[in-house]
Protein backbone atom coordinates (compact mmCIF):
# COMPACT_ATOMS: atom_id res chain seq x y z
CA UNK A 1 0.00 0.00 0.00
CA UNK A 2 1.54 3.57 -1.11
CA UNK A 3 -0.19 6.67 -0.68
CA UNK A 4 -1.39 8.77 -4.03
CA UNK A 5 -3.83 11.35 -2.76
CA UNK A 6 -2.85 15.34 -2.23
CA UNK A 7 -2.51 15.15 1.91
CA UNK A 8 -1.01 18.46 2.81
CA UNK A 9 1.39 17.49 5.72
CA UNK A 10 3.03 20.14 7.91
CA UNK A 11 6.69 19.35 9.33
CA UNK A 12 7.61 18.94 13.01
CA UNK A 13 10.64 20.96 14.12
CA UNK A 14 12.00 18.74 16.42
CA UNK A 15 11.50 14.90 16.79
CA UNK A 16 10.33 13.50 20.65
CA UNK A 17 11.83 10.20 19.70
CA UNK A 18 15.01 10.59 21.71
CA UNK A 19 13.23 10.97 25.23
CA UNK A 20 10.96 8.36 24.51
CA UNK A 21 12.16 4.83 26.47
CA UNK A 22 11.10 1.99 23.96
CA UNK A 23 11.67 -0.43 26.30
CA UNK A 24 9.15 0.77 29.24
CA UNK A 25 6.45 1.61 27.35
CA UNK A 26 3.09 2.17 29.41
CA UNK A 27 0.04 1.24 26.82
CA UNK A 28 -1.51 4.23 25.37
CA UNK A 29 0.60 7.19 27.06
CA UNK A 30 3.05 8.28 24.59
CA UNK A 31 2.33 9.35 21.28
CA UNK A 32 4.39 10.13 17.93
CA UNK A 33 5.64 13.35 16.47
CA UNK A 34 2.70 13.44 13.39
CA UNK A 35 -0.87 13.09 13.71
CA UNK A 36 -3.78 12.91 10.53
CA UNK A 37 -6.88 15.53 10.68
CA UNK A 38 -10.03 16.32 8.33
CA UNK A 39 -12.33 17.99 8.52
CA UNK A 40 -15.87 17.76 7.83
CA UNK A 41 -18.21 20.91 7.08
CA UNK A 42 -20.41 22.37 4.06
CA UNK A 43 -21.56 18.32 3.25
CA UNK A 44 -18.08 17.50 2.73
CA UNK A 45 -14.86 15.97 3.53
CA UNK A 46 -12.57 18.58 3.14
CA UNK A 47 -8.44 18.20 2.29
CA UNK A 48 -6.78 15.49 4.88
CA UNK A 49 -3.66 17.34 6.62
CA UNK A 50 -0.62 15.89 8.46
CA UNK A 51 0.30 17.91 10.94
CA UNK A 52 2.65 18.03 14.42
CA UNK A 53 0.72 15.93 17.25
CA UNK A 54 -0.44 18.36 19.31
CA UNK A 55 -3.69 19.73 21.32
CA UNK A 56 -6.87 20.30 19.39
CA UNK A 57 -9.24 23.61 19.52
CA UNK A 58 -12.82 22.70 20.09
CA UNK A 59 -15.78 24.49 21.07
CA UNK A 60 -17.38 23.74 24.72
CA UNK A 61 -20.79 23.40 23.15
CA UNK A 62 -19.29 20.54 20.43
CA UNK A 63 -21.60 18.19 20.44
CA UNK A 64 -19.02 15.82 21.01
CA UNK A 65 -19.19 16.34 24.74
CA UNK A 66 -23.37 16.31 25.25
CA UNK A 67 -24.38 13.83 22.82
CA UNK A 68 -21.64 11.72 22.26
CA UNK A 69 -21.11 11.68 18.57
CA UNK A 70 -17.79 9.64 18.75
CA UNK A 71 -16.41 6.20 17.22
CA UNK A 72 -12.79 4.89 17.16
CA UNK A 73 -11.12 2.00 15.64
CA UNK A 74 -7.83 0.52 17.16
CA UNK A 75 -5.51 -1.04 14.72
CA UNK A 76 -1.77 -1.97 14.98
CA UNK A 77 1.78 -2.01 12.09
CA UNK A 78 4.29 -4.23 12.41
CA UNK A 79 7.96 -3.83 11.53
CA UNK A 80 9.91 -7.05 10.24
CA UNK A 81 13.34 -7.92 10.75
CA UNK A 82 14.36 -6.15 7.00
CA UNK A 83 12.48 -2.81 8.27
CA UNK A 84 9.13 -3.53 6.10
CA UNK A 85 5.96 -2.15 7.51
CA UNK A 86 2.76 -3.94 7.45
CA UNK A 87 -0.38 -3.52 8.58
CA UNK A 88 -2.97 -6.53 9.12
CA UNK A 89 -6.20 -6.22 7.84
CA UNK A 90 -6.77 -3.06 7.52
CA UNK A 91 -9.92 -3.18 5.24
CA UNK A 92 -11.55 -4.64 8.06
CA UNK A 93 -11.16 -1.35 10.41
CA UNK A 94 -12.21 0.87 7.22
CA UNK A 95 -15.15 -1.09 7.03
CA UNK A 96 -15.72 -1.05 10.75
CA UNK A 97 -15.44 2.49 11.51
CA UNK A 98 -17.67 3.44 8.63
CA UNK A 99 -20.20 0.83 9.92
CA UNK A 100 -20.09 2.45 13.64
CA UNK A 101 -20.48 5.97 12.15
CA UNK A 102 -23.59 4.95 10.29
CA UNK A 103 -25.22 3.74 13.44
CA UNK A 104 -23.70 7.46 15.56
CA UNK A 105 -25.11 9.20 12.42
CA UNK A 106 -21.79 10.57 11.36
CA UNK A 107 -20.94 10.45 7.59
CA UNK A 108 -18.75 7.66 6.23
CA UNK A 109 -15.05 8.63 5.86
CA UNK A 110 -13.47 8.04 2.06
CA UNK A 111 -11.39 5.11 2.03
CA UNK A 112 -9.00 6.77 -0.05
CA UNK A 113 -8.22 9.50 2.69
CA UNK A 114 -7.89 6.72 5.58
CA UNK A 115 -5.81 4.46 3.74
CA UNK A 116 -3.26 7.31 2.09
CA UNK A 117 -3.28 8.89 5.74
CA UNK A 118 -2.11 5.88 7.29
CA UNK A 119 0.26 5.22 4.73
CA UNK A 120 2.18 8.71 4.72
CA UNK A 121 1.61 8.67 8.73
CA UNK A 122 3.37 5.58 9.36
CA UNK A 123 6.08 6.28 6.53
CA UNK A 124 6.80 9.75 8.50
CA UNK A 125 6.93 7.71 11.93
CA UNK A 126 8.82 4.73 10.56
CA UNK A 127 11.53 5.13 13.17
CA UNK A 128 8.94 4.35 16.25
CA UNK A 129 7.99 1.50 14.68
CA UNK A 130 10.49 -1.05 16.35
CA UNK A 131 10.60 -4.89 15.64
CA UNK A 132 10.64 -7.57 17.73
CA UNK A 133 7.63 -9.53 18.92
CA UNK A 134 5.49 -7.80 21.21
CA UNK A 135 6.48 -4.30 19.62
CA UNK A 136 3.99 -1.97 17.28
CA UNK A 137 2.68 0.94 16.77
CA UNK A 138 -0.96 1.20 18.14
CA UNK A 139 -2.95 2.96 15.88
CA UNK A 140 -6.34 5.33 17.13
CA UNK A 141 -8.57 6.59 14.57
CA UNK A 142 -11.52 8.41 15.65
CA UNK A 143 -14.33 10.86 14.46
CA UNK A 144 -15.83 13.86 17.27
CA UNK A 145 -18.76 16.08 16.24
CA UNK A 146 -17.37 19.24 16.52
CA UNK A 147 -20.09 21.68 15.16
CA UNK A 148 -20.76 24.35 18.54
CA UNK A 149 -24.39 23.46 18.97
CA UNK A 150 -26.41 21.98 22.03
CA UNK A 151 -29.61 21.12 20.73
CA UNK A 152 -30.06 17.46 20.46
CA UNK A 153 -29.50 16.38 16.69
CA UNK A 154 -26.62 14.96 14.52
CA UNK A 155 -23.82 17.31 14.18
CA UNK A 156 -22.87 18.81 10.98
CA UNK A 157 -19.39 19.36 11.33
CA UNK A 158 -16.60 16.43 12.49
CA UNK A 159 -13.45 15.75 12.60
CA UNK A 160 -11.43 12.56 11.51
CA UNK A 161 -7.60 11.72 13.19
CA UNK A 162 -5.70 9.67 13.29
CA UNK A 163 -3.04 9.40 16.03
CA UNK A 164 -0.05 6.54 16.95
CA UNK A 165 1.28 5.24 20.27
CA UNK A 166 4.49 3.03 20.15
CA UNK A 167 3.19 -0.42 22.26
CA UNK A 168 5.01 -3.42 23.67
CA UNK A 169 2.56 -5.98 24.72
CA UNK A 170 -0.68 -5.64 26.32
CA UNK A 171 -2.72 -7.43 29.16
CA UNK A 172 0.46 -9.16 31.41
CA UNK A 173 -0.04 -11.18 34.08
CA UNK A 174 -2.93 -14.05 35.21
CA UNK A 175 -6.56 -12.96 34.20
CA UNK A 176 -9.35 -13.71 36.39
CA UNK A 177 -12.71 -12.41 35.08
CA UNK A 178 -16.69 -12.05 36.61
CA UNK A 179 -19.50 -13.09 34.81
CA UNK A 180 -21.91 -10.14 35.12
CA UNK A 181 -24.75 -10.90 36.93
CA UNK A 182 -26.21 -7.66 36.70
CA UNK A 183 -24.60 -5.01 34.48
CA UNK A 184 -25.12 -5.11 30.66
CA UNK A 185 -22.17 -4.01 28.35
CA UNK A 186 -25.09 -3.73 24.88
CA UNK A 187 -29.04 -4.24 24.55
CA UNK A 188 -30.33 -5.25 21.49
CA UNK A 189 -31.31 -2.67 19.09
CA UNK A 190 -28.26 -0.64 20.55
CA UNK A 191 -24.49 0.23 19.60
CA UNK A 192 -23.26 -2.75 21.10
CA UNK A 193 -21.66 -3.68 18.08
CA UNK A 194 -20.18 -0.18 16.96
CA UNK A 195 -17.06 1.03 18.20
CA UNK A 196 -18.92 3.48 20.01
CA UNK A 197 -16.74 5.91 22.76
CA UNK A 198 -19.64 5.91 25.03
CA UNK A 199 -19.98 1.50 25.10
CA UNK A 200 -16.51 1.41 26.83
CA UNK A 201 -17.52 4.86 29.56
CA UNK A 202 -20.76 2.69 30.31
CA UNK A 203 -18.27 -0.62 30.89
CA UNK A 204 -15.87 1.71 33.61
CA UNK A 205 -18.20 1.56 36.55
CA UNK A 206 -19.24 -2.32 36.77
CA UNK A 207 -15.85 -3.09 35.91
CA UNK A 208 -14.17 -0.96 38.86
CA UNK A 209 -16.59 -2.99 41.28
CA UNK A 210 -14.91 -6.29 39.86
CA UNK A 211 -11.47 -4.73 40.06
CA UNK A 212 -12.55 -4.22 44.03
CA UNK A 213 -13.16 -7.63 43.83
CA UNK A 214 -10.08 -8.83 42.79
CA UNK A 215 -10.86 -9.46 39.72
CA UNK A 216 -9.38 -7.91 36.13
CA UNK A 217 -12.13 -8.19 33.89
CA UNK A 218 -15.86 -8.84 32.95
CA UNK A 219 -17.31 -11.36 31.22
CA UNK A 220 -20.92 -9.33 29.81
CA UNK A 221 -24.37 -11.52 29.41
CA UNK A 222 -26.93 -10.59 27.28
CA UNK A 223 -29.16 -7.55 29.49
CA UNK A 224 -32.62 -9.95 29.04
CA UNK A 225 -31.62 -12.76 31.25
CA UNK A 226 -27.75 -12.72 32.13
CA UNK A 227 -27.41 -16.37 31.00
CA UNK A 228 -25.52 -16.56 27.79
CA UNK A 229 -22.16 -15.61 27.70
CA UNK A 230 -20.92 -12.43 24.90
CA UNK A 231 -17.74 -10.43 25.38
CA UNK A 232 -15.05 -10.00 27.93
CA UNK A 233 -14.11 -6.88 29.19
CA UNK A 234 -13.34 -5.11 25.66
CA UNK A 235 -12.67 -8.52 24.13
CA UNK A 236 -14.29 -10.93 22.12
CA UNK A 237 -14.00 -14.43 24.08
CA UNK A 238 -13.34 -18.12 23.11
CA UNK A 239 -14.17 -21.35 25.40
CA UNK A 240 -12.71 -24.45 24.99
CA UNK A 241 -15.11 -27.32 25.70
CA UNK A 242 -12.72 -30.60 25.14
CA UNK A 243 -10.71 -30.31 21.82
CA UNK A 244 -13.94 -27.85 20.69
CA UNK A 245 -13.39 -24.50 20.46
CA UNK A 246 -16.86 -21.95 20.80
CA UNK A 247 -17.79 -17.96 20.43
CA UNK A 248 -20.82 -16.38 20.57
CA UNK A 249 -22.19 -15.12 17.28
CA UNK A 250 -21.86 -11.63 16.05
CA UNK A 251 -25.18 -9.51 16.36
CA UNK A 252 -25.87 -6.16 17.18
CA UNK A 253 -24.30 -6.31 20.84
CA UNK A 254 -21.32 -7.95 20.02
CA UNK A 255 -18.04 -6.37 17.97
CA UNK A 256 -17.29 -7.56 14.97
CA UNK A 257 -13.60 -8.32 16.13
CA UNK A 258 -11.32 -8.75 13.51
CA UNK A 259 -8.84 -10.71 16.00
CA UNK A 260 -11.58 -13.00 16.67
CA UNK A 261 -12.27 -13.56 13.15
CA UNK A 262 -8.85 -14.19 12.43
CA UNK A 263 -8.97 -16.76 14.58
CA UNK A 264 -11.34 -18.58 14.03
CA UNK A 265 -10.19 -19.27 10.58
CA UNK A 266 -6.59 -20.06 11.86
CA UNK A 267 -8.82 -22.73 13.66
CA UNK A 268 -10.12 -23.75 10.67
CA UNK A 269 -7.12 -23.94 9.03
CA UNK A 270 -5.87 -26.55 11.87
CA UNK A 271 -8.52 -28.41 11.79
CA UNK A 272 -9.83 -27.30 15.45
CA UNK A 273 -13.33 -27.53 15.33
CA UNK A 274 -15.38 -24.24 15.65
CA UNK A 275 -19.16 -23.65 17.23
CA UNK A 276 -20.59 -19.96 16.44
CA UNK A 277 -23.58 -20.11 18.77
CA UNK A 278 -24.84 -18.54 22.05
CA UNK A 279 -22.79 -19.85 24.82
CA UNK A 280 -24.99 -19.88 28.26
CA UNK A 281 -23.67 -19.69 31.70
CA UNK A 282 -24.79 -23.20 32.54
CA UNK A 283 -22.84 -24.84 30.14
CA UNK A 284 -19.65 -23.25 31.13
CA UNK A 285 -19.90 -23.84 34.80
CA UNK A 286 -21.09 -27.40 33.97
CA UNK A 287 -17.87 -27.94 31.79
CA UNK A 288 -16.06 -26.79 34.31
CA UNK A 289 -17.23 -28.95 37.23
CA UNK A 290 -16.61 -31.98 34.71
CA UNK A 291 -13.38 -31.00 33.92
CA UNK A 292 -14.13 -30.49 29.75
CA UNK A 293 -13.48 -26.66 29.88
CA UNK A 294 -10.71 -26.31 28.78
CA UNK A 295 -9.45 -22.70 28.34
CA UNK A 296 -10.63 -19.66 28.26
CA UNK A 297 -9.33 -16.61 26.08
CA UNK A 298 -10.44 -13.35 25.07
CA UNK A 299 -9.02 -11.50 21.84
CA UNK A 300 -8.68 -8.44 20.46
CA UNK A 301 -6.45 -6.08 18.54
CA UNK A 302 -4.23 -4.56 21.94
CA UNK A 303 -3.94 -7.46 23.68
CA UNK A 304 -4.26 -10.39 20.70
CA UNK A 305 -4.55 -13.10 22.72
CA UNK A 306 -5.31 -13.05 26.73
CA UNK A 307 -5.73 -16.31 28.52
CA UNK A 308 -8.16 -16.44 31.69
CA UNK A 309 -7.15 -18.70 34.02
CA UNK A 310 -10.35 -18.80 36.66
CA UNK A 311 -13.87 -17.02 36.41
CA UNK A 312 -16.71 -16.55 39.27
CA UNK A 313 -20.35 -16.54 38.95
CA UNK A 314 -22.73 -15.93 42.18
CA UNK A 315 -20.07 -16.27 44.30
CA UNK A 316 -18.79 -19.74 42.97
CA UNK A 317 -14.99 -19.83 42.00
CA UNK A 318 -13.88 -21.98 38.79
CA UNK A 319 -9.74 -22.24 38.03
CA UNK A 320 -9.04 -23.81 34.81
CA UNK A 321 -6.18 -26.34 34.49
CA UNK A 322 -2.72 -25.86 33.28
CA UNK A 323 -2.17 -26.77 29.57
CA UNK A 324 0.35 -27.59 27.29
CA UNK A 325 0.38 -26.74 23.98
CA UNK A 326 -2.43 -24.38 24.65
CA UNK A 327 -5.02 -23.06 22.06
CA UNK A 328 -4.87 -19.78 22.98
CA UNK A 329 -0.36 -20.23 22.54
CA UNK A 330 -1.12 -21.61 19.21
CA UNK A 331 -3.06 -18.96 17.96
CA UNK A 332 -1.15 -16.21 19.37
CA UNK A 333 1.89 -17.97 17.47
CA UNK A 334 0.29 -17.89 14.09
CA UNK A 335 -1.44 -14.83 13.92
CA UNK A 336 1.70 -12.94 15.62
CA UNK A 337 4.19 -14.90 12.89
CA UNK A 338 1.45 -13.50 9.83
CA UNK A 339 1.57 -10.12 11.35
CA UNK A 340 5.37 -9.83 12.02
CA UNK A 341 6.26 -11.38 8.56
CA UNK A 342 7.27 -14.38 9.66
CA UNK A 343 4.87 -16.93 8.48
CA UNK A 344 3.39 -17.29 4.76
CA UNK A 345 0.25 -15.08 4.72
CA UNK A 346 -1.88 -17.81 2.98
CA UNK A 347 -5.02 -15.30 3.39
CA UNK A 348 -3.60 -11.94 2.55
CA UNK A 349 -3.98 -10.10 5.37
CA UNK A 350 -1.08 -8.39 5.87
CA UNK A 351 -0.56 -4.76 3.80
CA UNK A 352 2.94 -3.79 3.16
CA UNK A 353 3.26 -0.23 3.81
CA UNK A 354 5.90 1.38 0.67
Amino acid sequence: MSSSSNIKVTPIQNSKIDSVDFNNLSFGTVFTDYMFECEYKDGEWQTPEIKPYGNISVAPSARVFHYGQAVFEGMKAYKDENDDIFLFRPEENFKRINKSSSRLAIPEFPKEYFMDGLAQLLNLEKDWIKKGKGNSMYIRPFVIATQPAISASPANEYKFMIILSPAQAYYAGEVRVLIAEEYSRAADGGVGFAKAAGNYAAQFYPTKLAHEKGFQQIIWTDANTHEYLEEAGTMNVFFRINDKLVTAPNNDRILDGITRKSVIQLAQDNNIEVEVRRVSVAEIKEAANNNTLLEIFGTGTATVINPIIGFSHKGASYDLPKIENSYASLFKEKLTNIQYNLADDPHNWRLKIS
